[in-house]
């Protein structure tokens, strides 16, 4: 069966250039006029360039030291001199020029349509049929015949998951010059002023170019400025992800709705469950145990014995002071806390922790230590600062420095769960629990070799909120080491149950927390934004409640396993009775 075509089969009117050129005129360069290739030219230049600044500056330091007068001049010399102004102008020319003018006359949106669009049409004319690039596949690039001004519509009519789509003139010119390659893709927000138009345009080209269908792929009802140059390039629509509500989760003595971003069936319910145990059980108890990030930039010397010069002058209660007075100078809220440092070979690697507030703080963090490492190059001057974070951090990985030493939040949460609650909400009893988490979460993870991995599924509750509240959702590798334990307490009648979590790495200001949805969530717990009375408390309120969810999750999960329930409730929750074959068809 014939493919259906992406646009009405009404007749359409073929592009008409306001001015006609002939298909197989040259299009000239520049370059053209030189009388070697251009690589060789500039190659040319550069080597003369070089090569008289050294002779004229050897020749000076000679004249010095001979007691020349320095307007004495040789035949040589005048060559010389001829040739750097030559070569200087030829460069300045080349790179220079263009380079200021693209910084200084940027052209705004109407500019670069109104005066590009002529000398656009009549390239992409001149190269239509020898264009590299197909159409994608049953896509109609001709033009409907519709107004200019009229803006991208995106209809609800799918035929074989193809999208309707009606491309005004303008647009359907930018979106062939993209396909093409005269346009780069990156560049359409600077160039349109409209954040929106740019991800349709380059939406409308990728599908050309993959020949793809994107029509599940939402692109109304999204703010797209809102993440220009902060949260992510060259968008094409945004994915849906389904929020869930556990709770209420008793904390602290205050009750919290949780919000859980997730496609995981059972995960939302499971956490529910557990927070209805710890509710009737009087509550969970968080305590923050430190509050500090972390960048560990890696430096360099001659010999091992420079590195540990400045090791120890580092670590020398002395010179803390200083500085710490530098290092805060970076922001209102960061202030050093530590400096550790460790050595190999030549190689020193310095580990810097620091509050930062209510925000993540990793950019924070990071200009401190640049502060800091600035300041030591006047008493250090060999050092060589190889990058300004060496995986001694460590972020984003499983480390051992940060399950010892923590990152971030360092958080332990505790409850007490009645016997009777773990018997009818929980269905299992105090001894099955205790003796499952010591097999299961303790010696069973000492048997594969986990690193901060001794719990059951730290890492679902994590992943869940911090999607929902606007984390850094690869923060959840080291965020979600926890060690999960459970002791019978009251001659066994009753159960404690408690998470310890070293390095939760939440904030509530910057990165994706300000985008309307993350904020709506952040917003429900009651820690949105910066905290006005006390700098950090709201960030550290959302790292006990991902603690204390962590808890509440462990607790159910772990109950259902010993009450041999897990696969039971996966496939009562996590199993759909649609018939997806007729749903799509």
């Amino acid at each position: 069966m014939e493919a259906p075509r992406l646009y009405s089969t009404k007749p359409v009117q073929s592009l008409k250039p306001t001015k006609k050129i002939p298909l197989e005129e040259d299009l000239g360069k520049a370059s053209d006029a030189l009388p070697l290739p251009l690589y060789l030219t500039n190659a040319l230049f550069f080597t003369l360039f070089f090569s008289v600044v050294y002779f004229l500056l050897s020749r000076w330091r000679e004249k010095i030291r001979t007691s020349t007068p320095l307007h004495v001049v040789t035949f040589s010399d005048i060559i010389a001199i001829f040739s750097f102004f030559a070569s200087f102008s030829y460069l300045l020319g080349f790179f220079g020029i263009d380079f200021v003018q693209s910084l200084v006359f940027q052209p705004s949106p109407d500019v670069w349509i109104a005066e590009d669009e002529e000398e656009d049409n009549e390239v992409l004319l001149a190269k239509e049929d020898a264009r590299k690039v197909p159409c994608g596949q049953a896509l109609d690039c001709s033009l409907p015949p519709l107004p200019p001004a009229a803006p991208i519509v995106t209809t609800q009519k799918v035929c074989d998951e193809k999208p309707l789509m009606v491309i005004p003139e303008e647009d359907e010119e930018i979106v062939k010059s993209v396909v093409a390659g005269t346009t780069p893709s990156y560049s359409l927000e600077s160039k349109l002023g409209d954040c929106k138009r740019a991800a349709a345009i380059r939406r409308e080209a990728l599908q050309r170019l993959t020949g793809k269908s994107l029509s599940g792929l939402p692109l109304d009802g999204f703010d797209y400025e809102s993440i220009l140059g902060q949260c992510c390039e060259m968008p094409v629509g945004y994915v849906q992800i389904p929020v869930g509500i556990a709770g209420p989760l008793l904390v602290n003595g205050r009750e919290y709705s949780v919000p859980m971003a997730t496609t995981e069936g059972c995960l939302v319910a499971s956490t529910n469950r557990g927070c209805k145990a710890i509710h009737l059980s009087g509550g969970a108890t968080s305590v923050l145990l430190k509050d500090g990030m972390t960048r560990a930039p890696c430096v360099r010397f001659g010999t091992a014995k420079r590195a540990a010069d400045l090791k120890l002058y580092l670590e020398d209660p002395d010179n803390f002071e200083t500085l710490s007075v530098v290092f805060n100078r970076s922001s209102r809220f960061g202030r050093l806390q530590g400096i550790k440092c460790a050595i190999a070979g030549k190689n020193l690697y310095i580990r810097f922790t620091c509050s930062t507030g209510d925000a993540m703080g990793m950019n924070m963090v990071s200009k401190g230590v640049q502060n800091v490492l600035d300041f030591l190059q006047t008493d250090f001057p060999d050092m060589d600062v190889i990058g300004i974070s060496g995986n001694y951090c460590s972020d984003k990985k499983p480390a051992a420095v940060n399950w010892i030493e923590g990152r971030g939040k360092s958080v332990v949460c505790e409850a007490t769960v009645k016997g009777d609650v773990v018997r009818k909400v929980l269905k299992t009893s105090v001894e099955s629990l205790v003796e499952l988490n010591m097999l299961k979460n303790l010696t069973g993870s000492a048997m594969a070799g986990a690193l901060g991995g001794f719990n059951a599924h730290a890492s679902n509750i994590v992943a869940a909120i911090y999607i929902a509240t606007g984390q850094d959702p690869a923060q959840n590798v080291e965020s979600s080491h926890c060690i999960t334990m459970m002791e019978a307490i009251n001659d066994g009648k009753d159960l404690h149950v408690s998470v310890t979590m070293p390095s939760i790495e939440v904030g509530t200001v910057g990165g994706g927390t300000q985008l309307a949805s993350q904020s709506a969530c952040l917003n429900l717990l009651g820690v949105k934004g910066a905290s006005k009375e006390t700098p950090g408390a709201n960030s550290r309120m959302l790292a006990a409640i991902v603690a204390s969810a962590v808890l509440a999750g462990e607790l159910s999960l772990m109950s259902a396993i010993a009450a041999g329930q897990l696969v039971k409730s996966h496939m009562k929750y996590n199993r759909s009775t649609k018939d997806v074959s007729k749903a799509s068809s």
